[in-house]
């Protein structure tokens, strides 16, 4: 089985970088999608006779970078010094195509010394996109937001919280401590599940510095931290220069329907609980063709909200975006407002229950309402 797309994106990636970092939360498919690539070398930094052969990257890049395909690096954060050995490869051996994978971003500063600005490009593997799941086969739109987009999950018979529980203990236990100082465990997995259980809100630290018995610089740490591993995504406000709108408290969202749906506590969905996943679903999409810098959220002081910003091409074209899991129950009253504080902006309606493409005028504003199976080709589009 090829995901497509994220083959697509690594070729993208390599053909403006002989270094690509391939990032993703445990059990997302890095490691399958690394070595299904054609031709891919593939090395385990886990293992002790890679992390040796790897103390001299120049002999390893001299002896491994002269064949077709990619040298994988698999778990990179396992070596002492990754960053010094991708700056080696990137500098002195640039017909060596290397993909480097790993459960963070490069921010984790304690275990990345450098960033690598300029010499490397990013893919952030998403939790499953619509197109993952067309390629997989199996499942529909329900099963992709009940039992999330991590394959072993996705494709489970049923849900099981032992599952859930398990990926939860194997993140402090590995992925966090590897590349954080984090003592508390009990306060931060408190902090994980809160933040989780109100995935899609405004994020108000001091409110969850009391039941994690912790200070509010904790829990602004702490989502750093949620941010840096890939667990969260946090949504700054879109805003001009008018007053009204606000314009520094963000949004956070956990990384994964399914993780949201067992904090929560559903295992059937009803009409709002299917509107947020799939919230979270289309943030997926976004994200995986536009990066986090170009996605927000806009409300103002009359707490109207849309649910997403998106800024498009060079010249930043604005496209507001609402997600319903039906038409019918969607509200035109936050778009209103948002255009007239931004005039010309794209506005979309994003349905569960869409038969097709059509455009909806209400009042003097026009929506045009996609269903959630058509909003891949439509973002592909605009690219």
């Amino acid at each position: 089985m090829e995901r497509s797309f994220w083959v697509g994106e690594i070729a993208r990636a390599f053909e403006a970088r002989s270094v690509v970092w391939l990032a993703g939360v445990r059990r997302a498919g890095k490691t399958t999608l690394a070595r299904s690539l054609p031709g891919a070398r593939y090395f385990d930094c886990e293992l002790a006779r890679v992390r040796r052969s790897l103390e001299e990257p120049e002999l390893f890049f001299r002896r491994e970078g002269g064949g077709g395909g990619p040298i994988v690096l698999d778990e990179v954060h396992r070596l002492p010094n990754p960053s010094e050995v991708l700056k080696i490869a990137a500098d002195h051996f640039p017909k060596a195509r290397v993909l480097a994978t790993g459960s963070s971003t490069l921010a984790a500063r304690g275990k990345f010394r450098d960033t690598l600005t300029g010499r490397k490009r990013d893919v952030h593997l998403v939790p499953m996109l619509l197109r993952d799941v067309a390629d997989f086969g199996a499942g529909d739109l329900e099963r992709r937001l009940l039992h999330g987009g991590l394959p072993p999950f996705f494709l489970a018979d049923r849900l099981d919280d032992k599952d859930f529980e398990e990926w939860v203990q194997g993140y402090w236990a590995k992925d966090l401590q590897e590349l954080f100082v984090v003592d508390k465990r009990a306060s931060f997995l408190r902090f994980v599940e809160l933040v989780f259980a109100q995935s899609g809100r405004l994020f108000e630290a001091q409110s969850l510095a009391g039941p994690c018995e912790v200070s509010r610089q904790t829990i602004v740490n702490w989502l750093g931290i949620l941010e840096t591993t890939l667990l969260a995504t946090v949504l700054r406000p879109y805003h001009g220069s008018l007053a009204g709108e606000l314009k520094s408290q963000p949004k956070v969202y956990a990384f994964d329907t399914g993780f949201v749906a067992y904090f929560k506590g559903w295992d059937t969905l009803r009409g709002d609980e299917r509107g947020l996943l799939l919230e979270h679903l289309v943030l997926g999409e976004l994200l995986a063709r536009f990066g986090g810098a170009r996605v927000h959220y806009w409300r103002d002081k009359q707490k109207r909200e849309v649910d997403f910003v998106l800024e498009v091409g060079r010249r930043r074209k604005l496209v507001a975006i609402e997600c319903k899991s039906s038409a019918a129950r969607f509200d035109p009253g936050a778009m209103h407002a948002f255009r007239a504080k931004h005039p010309g902006t794209t506005n979309l309606l994003v349905a569960a229950d869409a038969a097709g493409r059509e455009v909806r005028a209400y009042g003097e504003l026009e929506v045009e309402i996609v269903p959630i199976a058509e909003l891949a080709t439509l973002l592909d589009a605009w690219r």
